[in-house]
């Protein structure tokens, strides 16, 4: 690839041996950076990584891997189903103007379509995908082909910027994070405090842009991600959806369908992604990233089908949740008062991410429980020894406190997603706990109501 890895006892450094790779170059660094824990730094400069333990595995994922987006099919993990609608659209000339994909996050909606654009563009289509090497294929693999154009809420500066002004920014972290997020993308941007939106001059470069005919491929391609941050400006594309110019194409990528103009909702072709289920989850984490089964079973657990959430989880320690929860349960059933104030402060340093990890964990954990009590133990996916945990706890709590215990865990949750101070978010709601499992105690509003 034209780059050395020079690699000491508490730094890294790239060194560039070719002016003309300066672009995957930073591809490199970038996915370092954020993966690594280091700082914005130069080119050439040393990157000094924070888990010294994660650093092998990078460097080997790295030096195995393309700096180039999966656009293929077979990249694409799961949605089967999906893939082959998609593919037969294509074959049988059946390819609606207007489509929106519609999945929750993590579900691969927006690589979908991109691979789906690529499979409609390549010169040499497979009998399962695109062929992966033709001159549309490469540049799909770049995000640089000329009829492929994006468009994606973005934190203004200037009322005249559109996403062109962040296409770089863009092109890099799709290609590092296929299944993008929000939150990811904000990490690429000095977004400040700045609101996402589409804003109207981005519409009317929409307009501009496919106002003319495709270049190259057959097709002209819109990617449109997360239409939900179009507000009222999203009428003045009303009329290209509706008669765009032959051979155009547009894709919207969406999460809330409520929240999607309706005048723009009616003129699409609905194809909706589903979650991706636990054990596609499971083996990608076991295949792609060498995890063990415990692990990747844990984190497939907590991401409730969002690889994107799955993928965070990689690069956090999700270990001993459930050895660290069930104790806090056990303390709070003795009320135990003195044990539970150096407990508190172990939670207190955890740092924010782990604590949400951890208060998830603690939900889907009880809503196991849940579902043991009300005789659904076959909709029950833990491991053997937190499975016989769980039936344990059923012994000591009914539905309605495990409710109740439930609620109070997602209201931390939200406290802390807002930086509330730990020390005495964790110790109120471990007071909340011991009155609901020691004293029996429901808080108004949680009362289970039997059908």
């Amino acid at each position: 690839m034209g780059y050395e890895i020079n690699i000491s006892k508490d730094k890294l450094i790239l060194v560039s041996s070719s002016a003309n790779v300066f672009y995957p170059l930073r591809l490199l660094r970038r996915h370092l950076l954020l993966n690594l824990g280091g700082g914005r730094v130069g080119l050439n400069s040393p990157i000094f990584v924070k888990n010294h333990r994660s650093l092998t595995s990078h460097i080997s994922h790295l030096k195995s891997n393309s700096y180039f987006a999966p656009m293929q099919f077979k990249d694409i993990v799961g949605q089967a189903a999906i893939k082959q609608r998609l593919m037969n659209s294509v074959n049988e000339n059946r390819v609606s103007h207007a489509q929106l994909f519609l999945g929750p996050e993590g579900s691969g909606s927006l690589a979908l379509a991109v691979a789906y654009a690529q499979y409609l563009s390549c010169e040499d289509k497979q009998p399962e995908d695109s062929c992966g090497v033709c001159s549309s294929c490469r540049k799909y693999q770049k995000l640089m082909h000329p009829d492929l154009h994006f468009s994606y809420p973005f934190f203004a500066k200037h009322k005249d910027d559109t996403s062109l002004t962040f296409i770089e920014q863009w092109r890099e972290a799709f290609i590092a994070h296929p299944y993008l997020s929000l939150d990811i993308w904000r990490d690429y941007l000095d977004a400040e405090n700045k609101q996402a939106n589409i804003n109207i001059a981005e519409c009317h470069q929409i307009i501009k842009k496919l106002s003319l005919k495709p270049f190259e491929s057959t097709y002209k391609v819109l990617i449109l991600w997360l239409p939900e941050y179009l507000d009222k400006e999203g009428n003045a594309l009303l009329k290209i959806i509706e008669e765009p110019q032959p051979n155009t194409l547009f894709l919207l990528v969406a999460q809330n369908q409520d929240q999607i103009l309706n005048t723009i909702l009616s003129r699409t072709q609905l194809i909706k992604i589903p979650s991706l289920g636990y054990n596609e989850v499971k083996d990608h984490l076991v295949e792609k990233y060498n995890q063990t089964e415990d692990a990747a079973a844990q984190i497939a657990y907590l991401s409730n089908g969002n690889l994107t959430d799955a993928l965070i989880m990689l690069q956090q320690d999700t270990k001993g949740y459930h050895k660290l929860f069930v104790d806090w349960l056990r303390l709070c059933f003795g009320n135990k008062g003195l044990e539970i104030l150096p407990f508190v402060d172990q939670l207190a340093k955890m740092g924010r991410e782990n604590q949400k990890n951890f208060l998830r964990y603690g939900v889907s954990f009880i809503r196991e429980c849940c579902l043991l009590m009300a005789g659904a133990g076959n909709l029950v996916h833990l491991p053997a020894q937190e499975l016989e945990t769980a039936q344990k706890m059923t012994n000591v709590m009914n539905i309605p406190q495990a409710q109740a215990i439930s609620a109070e865990l997602e209201k931390t949750h939200y406290h802390v997603e807002r930086n509330a101070n730990p020390k005495i978010l964790f110790l109120d709601v471990s007071l909340q706990i011991i009155k609901i499992l020691k004293f029996k105690t429901i808080p108004q509003g949680t009362q289970y109501i039997p059908n």
